[in-house]
């Protein structure tokens, strides 16, 4: 078994270069989040330098979160190799540590990183991300067009006043506040009745409340009105469950969030798929270390091939792309979040071990 100093070495070593992978990552995720608000933003009455700074600051740790299983990768690579070209890897093999004993602590260190994840950069994530958000919506003044193209930011209503189809150009408050809000009434011959444009609509018990509305009917001048209010019978459970990015949402609100949706009769698949892939993360980042490791404990006297490394970048890429992929799948309901969030994360753990059990143990 490894000794306690010589494990705790390695885990610093690889503590280390993760947060030098992180400060790395921090900058340039700050500096391409400001450039581009700049590009966007600066024409705004309210933009100013450091408030777009700030609103960057907010954003970064939503962007960091998605980098965290490259960071996992090339931190465990950059680990080991580093360990090998100094010939430390030679001289604990030489004196009985295994492969397996030495990429303890990483596998250690990347399960911690994968909880610190969770714990404390994702409620940061979801926090700023939504706040950037609705500054940045507050600045436009009735010109937000940042609605993602993969949420549909139209909803459906029938109350005793007809059919009502409702649409937004931004979503606030995890679906709750709609900004650039129309409301569209039908009459009973489907024939549009009436058209309200409010610059922000919120979904309070049994109506919409409606701010700077103008009213359109067929026949009449537009009409300003400073607030309407608009009866519904959507329950704000479904409302969130159709237009929240679950991105929004930090992890330890999920569970319930995925049990009142399901409570009401909704699916949830998106929270729920969100929830079982932050759950799976710390699992997804030891494999990562397992995949790292295949490219990277062979010891090159004049350094580790090119070739040998940029497979192994390829291969924590396209278990990244599955991910990804699979996810859409179990967003959409195809299947169940809980596969489709585990089964690769299984899949490319049992590959690394297997690899490595053929190159290490014959």
């Amino acid at each position: 078994m490894i000794g306690w100093t010589l494990g705790r070495y390695f885990f610093i070593r690889y503590v280390q270069i993760t947060f030098y992978f992180l400060l790395g990552i921090f900058a340039l995720s700050l500096l391409l989040d400001f450039t581009e608000n700049a590009s966007k933003l600066a024409n705004l009455p309210d933009y100013t330098v450091w408030a777009a700074l700030g609103l960057s600051a907010m954003r970064v740790p939503f962007i960091m979160q998605q980098m965290i299983p490259f960071v996992a990768l090339f931190s465990a690579m950059a680990t080991l190799i580093s360990l090998n070209r100094k010939y430390e890897l030679v001289v604990a093999r030489s004196v009985g540590v295994s492969a397996w004993q030495f990429l303890l602590p990483a596998c250690f260190g990347a399960f911690l990183f994968g909880l610190a994840t969770i714990f404390i950069l994702n409620p940061f994530a979801a926090y700023g991300f939504a706040k950037a958000d609705e500054i940045a919506s507050t600045w436009k003044t009735g010109k937000v067009t940042d609605v993602s193209a993969l949420r549909d930011p139209w909803l459906r209503q029938k109350t005793d006043e007809g059919e009502t189809i409702i649409g937004a150009k931004g979503i606030l408050d995890q679906g709750a506040t709609l900004a650039d809000a129309t409301f569209i009434q039908f009459d009973e011959k489907k024939n549009i009745k009436v058209r309200y444009d409010a610059r922000t609509a919120q979904l309070m018990d049994g109506h919409w409340e409606l701010t700077d509305v103008t009213r359109f009917a067929r026949g009449e001048e537009p009409q300003k009105m400073a607030s309407l209010q608009i009866e519904t019978q959507l329950r704000p459970e479904y409302v969130e469950e159709k237009l929240a990015t679950p991105d929004t949402i930090p992890f330890t609100q999920l569970r319930h969030k995925i049990e009142v949706a399901r409570s009401f009769g909704y699916s949830a698949n998106a929270f729920d798929m969100q929830y079982q892939s932050l759950l799976a993360l710390p699992a997804l980042l030891m494999a990562m270390t397992l995949i790292a490791a295949t490219v990277s404990l062979k010891f090159v006297r004049f350094g580790q091939s090119g070739a040998m490394i940029l497979g192994g970048v390829i291969a924590g890429f396209m278990l990244y792309v599955v991910s990804v992929l699979v996810k859409a799948f179990g967003n959409a309901g195809f299947v169940p979040p809980f596969v489709a969030a585990w089964v690769p994360v299984i899949i490319a753990t049992f590959l690394g071990v297997s690899f490595l059990l053929h190159k290490e143990d014959g």
